[in-house]
């Protein structure tokens, strides 16, 4: 193949052919061609290996260096730093790359390469908090674009200055100057992976400021662009921002497969932002009452280094650790990490305005009138100044709360909320105000009114598929609950499984989930590993000594990714001691933050004995197969057996681990064939 056949194989997006047809160019051991080195870049990245795609830039950068052709070379490190602020998260590097950049790019002023640069700085002090400077270099940005034609230039610059004005509070003007952006991000004049990353900044910069609505309209038209056009990991930025949007309309399980999928899809292109996608999965899990899996995510998320709340603290007050929760969400409150976020913009009010809003629920749960009451005033001012119909139905229930928490009269303000949280077309959060509204009716000596919010909540979470929600305040409303059968017969029969329950008996097809569904309840009570129900489904009949599926799964980090974080800690070092001599506190503590990031990673892929250490591979997706099995047989036993399946649904608990625990209040004797 020659390097134009790889070039055109590039352009297909077939990345695959294309590092075969650069494969002699490119070698480690020997000379480079500088043009092979671009396309391996390319289809490294189009492939999921960000590590080799960003050593291929700085082998670039290095090759054009020593040949003396510094345009070249200043391009190789303007790409290195795009790459680096795109996907890494580490700010510092960013820095590092982009001077790299300017003093090759000095004896060419009039480079178009100096609106990468630009656009590239623009976007890393917006991240880093420093908004006069974002803003210089946005400018900067789009007049060198428009001037050199650099049309990426143009819309990073515009998107950059766009979310200035949001975060000076002219939201509205913002967000026109976004709208005007998705224009020219649809269009042909941008390339595909600036087009996606912007698109995904644009969703990101309405859901900081409560506009669900623009968040929303933003997201269909990123999924309808990415067919035939995204590159490297726009695809699951794509995937989970529809599961924000399904997280707030449900249903849950959807929602959930849809962050699944994104984790999935992500892991090669994200560092320290994985923990985006990962929070994501939590907080859904949460909502569906997966406690377990919802911590799973959640504590991989702070792996990540990125911030896991306020999710965090909900699943602990869910786990009924409310002091712990109160103390991690006061924590955070009180000290927010100034790190790159995809919703919460750096250094202003608005990356708290979540933390509040868990604050006031977690407070108010726990008898803390003062701590609501202080919540809800925060959360008050910030959506005085950011106009949005998320922040303004956050803060109307805050207060509701806090009046309810005091003691007063709180009727007026939570119906209030109700309305607010209903326009704002969120079911789930419509229904958790219904439920301060029933407490403040009960308190108001309105029973009857209040039974029915709660019977609209209920409603509302059994719509979601909030589990946990519906036990919960079924328990509370101690209303009837379907009828448990005292003998129920599970077995198979030729290619079908009989089920049977009194005189009633169905025939439903050969579905895995029953085939998982009958081992848990061979073992009442016991929990079972995913990997074994899976091991045990992939065993020959009859087969002994069945044995858990390989879980060993992936390197941490490899042999490439260990040699990249290395670079890139010798990158935070220099930025750290400039940012020591300059004096910059602001600057320091970020390059200090990324340092420690990099040491835990690179401690964290290296165990006893310098041995590597190995990531959770298949039991992830162990985990998501059998859940979704399980999920569709109960749909299709309680289409036959509602009663039955009722049953089935409050007592099956799906996670890593699943289990069967029987109801000690309407036991159910199950008879059962024995399974191999």
């Amino acid at each position: 193949m020659t390097l134009d056949q790889a070039r055109a194989a590039l352009d297909a997006g077939a990345w695959v052919d294309a590092l075969t047809g650069v494969a002699g160019l490119v070698d480690e051991d020997g000379p480079a061609q500088p043009d092979a080195l671009e396309v391996a870049a390319g289809a490294y990245y189009g492939a999921g290996d960000l590590e080799r795609c960003i050593g291929a830039w700085e082998r670039l950068h290095t090759l054009h260096d020593q040949r003396g052709e510094t345009e070249r070379a200043g391009r190789a490190a303007a790409m290195t730093a795009l790459h680096l602020l795109i996907d890494s998260g580490l700010m510092a590097t960013v820095r590092c790359w982009c001077r790299r950049a300017e003093a090759l790019l000095a004896p060419t002023p009039q480079s178009p390469v100096w609106a990468v640069v630009a656009m590239v700085a623009g976007y890393e002090r917006f991240f880093s908090g420093d908004m006069t400077g974002a803003e210089e270099l946005a400018r900067r940005a789009v007049a060198l674009g428009q001037e050199r034609d650099v049309a990426s230039a143009v819309v990073v610059g515009r998107t950059t200055l766009a979310r200035l004005r949001i975060i000076d509070g002219a939201v509205e003007e913002g967000l026109e100057l976004l709208d005007e952006v998705a224009l020219e991000l649809t269009s042909e004049r941008v390339d595909p992976l600036t087009a996606g990353m912007m698109l995904c900044e644009l969703v990101c910069a309405a859901q900081g400021v409560g506009r669900h609505d623009r968040a929303q309209e933003w997201t269909e038209v990123m999924d309808r662009w990415r067919a035939g056009r995204a590159v490297g990991g726009i695809n699951g930025r794509c995937r989970v921002h529809r599961a924000e949007m399904l997280r707030r309309s449900g249903p849950g399980d959807l929602a959930e497969a849809e962050a699944v999928a994104a984790c999935e899809e992500l892991r090669p292109w994200m560092r320290r932002e994985f923990g985006w996608p990962l929070v994501e999965l939590g907080t859904i899990r949460l909502r569906r009452g997966d406690l377990a899996g919802a911590e799973e995510a959640l504590l991989e998320a702070h792996e990540h280094a990125w911030c896991p709340q306020p999710a965090l603290a909900l699943l602990r007050l869910a786990q009924g650790r409310g002091a712990e929760a109160l103390a991690l969400v006061q924590e955070a409150v009180a000290h927010p990490l100034p790190m790159p976020s995809k919703e919460r913009p750096p250094f202003v009010e608005l990356r708290v305005a979540p933390l509040l809003e868990a604050q006031a629920e977690i407070a108010a749960a726990l008898g803390r009138a003062a701590l609501v009451a202080e919540a809800a005033d925060r959360l008050e001012e910030i959506a005085a100044r950011w106009a949005g119909p998320d922040l303004a139905a956050a803060a109307v229930l805050a207060r509701a709360r806090a009046e309810l928490a005091a003691g007063r009269p709180a009727v007026d303000p939570a119906a209030a909320a109700v309305a607010a949280w209903a326009d704002a077309e969120a079911p789930y959060e419509t229904a958790g105000a219904r439920e301060v509204l029933a407490a403040a009716l009960d308190a108001a000596g309105r029973p009857e009114a209040a039974g029915l919010e709660r019977d609209a909540a209920l409603a509302a979470y059994e719509a979601f598929g909030a589990a946990l929600d519906v036990r919960r305040l079924a328990g509370a409303e101690d209303g009837p609950r379907p009828a448990a059968p005292a003998v129920a017969v599970l077995e198979p029969v030729g290619t079908s499984w009989r089920v049977a329950v009194g005189e009633v008996e169905r025939v439903l097809p050969d579905l895995k989930g029953l085939r998982y569904l009958a081992r848990l309840l061979a073992c009442p009570g016991r929990e079972v590993h995913v990997l074994d129900l899976v091991a045990a489904e992939a065993a020959p009949q009859g087969a002994e000594g069945v044995t858990r599926v390989d879980s060993s799964g992936l390197l941490v980090l490899d042999e490439v990714a260990k040699a990249a974080y290395r670079r890139r800690l010798a990158e935070v070092e220099e930025d750290l001691d400039e940012a020591v001599l300059a004096n910059d506190l602001a600057r320091e503590e970020v390059a200090r933050r990324d340092r420690d990031y990099l040491v835990d990673e690179l401690a964290r892929a290296v165990g006893l004995g310098g041995r590597d250490r190995r990531t959770g591979g298949s039991a992830e997706r162990a985990r998501t197969s059998v859940t979704r099995s399980l999920r569709y047989a109960l749909a299709r036993l309680g289409a036959e057996h509602p009663d039955l399946g009722a049953h089935l649904s409050r007592r099956l608990r799906t996670g890593t681990y699943c289990c069967y625990e029987p109801d000690p209040l309407s036991p159910v004797t199950w008879r059962l064939a024995r399974l191999p």
